[in-house]
């Protein structure tokens, strides 16, 4: 059976997937006159955006906090032009310490910009600040020079020097900072970016610093508002948004896809298709000889960010005080390596943030305790489904809660007697909730060794799909929405994009 595009002459662009970048794509295209259809899988939409209720308390589920959202900052800019900004409200993370590093028996503050940040750290290691200076000058200049992340108009990130990308963070930090503990406690927040010490380009590391610095945000009342928001705007201009149509396969003709064949035997039509989910379930779609053996292969072969496991905790009523920064904290003297762990070892770490559900409150209700898991440990249970694993997945569940949450009260005594109710997720949760291979947190692992092998493009060599999401760009929500706008320049000239940008700020 097969359905109609929208009828309305413009080009039908199919859109598969509902996370950010899928979303952000069917806005600017909706808002550049294409047709668009929105194709979600489950009957929700908002991939990591997804917020859940239990035992009355609402949790967010992957975009906990965001930077760079102060009038006229990047993210700030970039929700005015996706008509999202006037539906959200934020509620600010601390300014004198946003994000606090616990680790060897002490606690390192993260406070905003970059004379305060340079200031605290150097009160922590007073020989440094001139190594400060010029580590915080890198970070400025990486993140500047990029044309996307600066939204200047540009072709492409060239002005970004190759060598930041090619080098570690590890061996840049080496060569910059002189005493190993702040080097170690500079990169205390890499459970945001799943970075390894040899392998994570400094670049990626420079974007996630330039960006939580500049301003840290909570989204009040949850980051599922910002995925409401997002579809409005598609139906806003005649789009369309479908819920419960997983797509299996795309159809060919002429060197082309057509349509889009869904589980249940649809098939939607259209001129262009953009993939929001992992490139590894795209390829799985595509029986087609434009795409070759060795592409196939590479894409299989890319190595993924490890998992991991989530505790969401209901409090007692006015019974824990609302923590106004993220607490990481590392259980060895230092941040690397917590993804290599053994049953008695883990965790090696874990990060600690309370939720928001309205702009300044006095005592959270639930908060989310994040900790790295490998797919191997939810491997038996591989090919299960949500609610149907039996109890010993449930029992493994709850050991590994119990044994955070051992942990947790060793840290923060006073939660003693606060909590109300505890749930859980695995990696297996975030795969069958969100379509990442074997639940990695933040997709593809980026890695300066294997250079090229592991980049995924947003244009294909089918001429007319595209792919888009946390694979393309970067993860979090700067990073997708960056990657929404390479994925969209396939289609519209950059320069519109920015200048309607530069139309929004004014």
């Amino acid at each position: 059976m097969s359905e109609t595009a929208h009828g309305t002459g413009a080009p039908h662009v199919v859109i598969v997937g509902s996370g950010l970048g899928g979303l952000a794509c069917g806005s600017i295209l909706a808002r550049n006159g294409y047709a668009v259809t929105v194709l979600e899988q489950h009957h929700r939409i908002g991939g990591c955006l997804q917020c859940f209720r239990r035992n009355g308390a609402k949790f967010e589920t992957g975009m906990h906090f965001i930077g760079s959202a102060a009038p006229g900052q990047t993210l700030h800019r970039l929700l005015r032009y996706l008509e999202v900004a006037g539906s959200v409200q934020l509620d600010e993370l601390s300014p004198d310490g946003y994000d606090v590093i616990s680790m060897g028996g002490r606690e390192y503050r993260f406070a905003k910009g970059r004379e305060r940040f340079i200031g605290q750290m150097t009160e922590y290691f007073p020989h440094q600040r001139e190594n400060l200076e010029r580590y915080y000058s890198l970070i400025e200049e990486i993140a500047g020079a990029s044309p996307l992340h600066s939204l200047r108009f540009a072709d492409a990130d060239r002005m970004v020097s190759p060598e930041y990308q090619l080098r570690s963070v590890g061996d840049v930090l080496d060569e910059i900072i002189t005493d190993r503990k702040l080097a170690d406690v500079l990169c205390g927040t890499l459970p945001l970016y799943a970075g390894r010490r040899d392998a994570t380009p400094f670049s990626m590391h420079a974007f996630i610093m330039d960006f939580y610095n500049q301003s840290a945000y909570r989204v009040a009342g949850g980051s599922d508002g910002i995925a409401n928001a997002l579809a409005e705007s598609i139906r806003r201009r005649g789009g369309k948004i479908i819920t419960g149509a997983k797509v299996i396969k795309v159809n060919f003709a002429d060197g082309k896809a057509v349509a889009a064949r869904l589980a249940d035997g649809r098939e939607i039509p259209c001129d262009i298709i953009i993939s929001d989910a992992h490139p590894q379930i795209t390829m799985n779609w595509l029986d087609t000889s434009l795409i070759r053996a060795a592409t196939r292969r590479r894409v299989n072969a890319i190595p993924q960010t490890p998992g991991g496991f989530s505790l969401y905790l209901k409090f007692r009523e006015d019974s824990v005080p609302y923590l106004n920064y993220n607490y990481y904290r590392f259980l060895g003297d230092s941040p690397w390596g917590c993804e290599t762990y053994t049953e008695d070892t883990w965790p090696r770490g874990y990060l600690y943030m309370h939720m928001c559900h309205a702009p300044h409150p006095r005592f959270a209700h639930s908060a989310v305790v994040l900790s790295y898991m490998n797919f191997d440990d939810v491997r038996p249970w591989a090919d299960t489904t949500v609610g149907c694993r039996g109890e010993e997945y449930l029992e493994f569940k709850r050991l590994k809660a119990e044994k955070l949450l051992d942990q947790l009260y060793r840290d923060f005594p006073s939660l003693h007697g606060c909590i109300e109710s505890y749930s859980t997720s695995t990696p297996l949760t975030y795969r069958d909730y969100t379509g990442t291979v074997e639940g990695g947190m933040y997709g593809v692992a980026r890695d300066v060794n294997t250079g090229s092998a592991s980049r995924i493009t947003a244009r294909t060599r089918v001429p007319n799909l595209f792919q888009t999401g946390q694979n393309i760009n970067s993860h979090g929500i700067l990073g997708v929405l960056v990657g929404a706008i390479v994925t969209c320049s396939e289609l519209i000239p950059a320069k519109t994009i920015y200048q309607q940008l530069l139309q929004t700020d004014e």
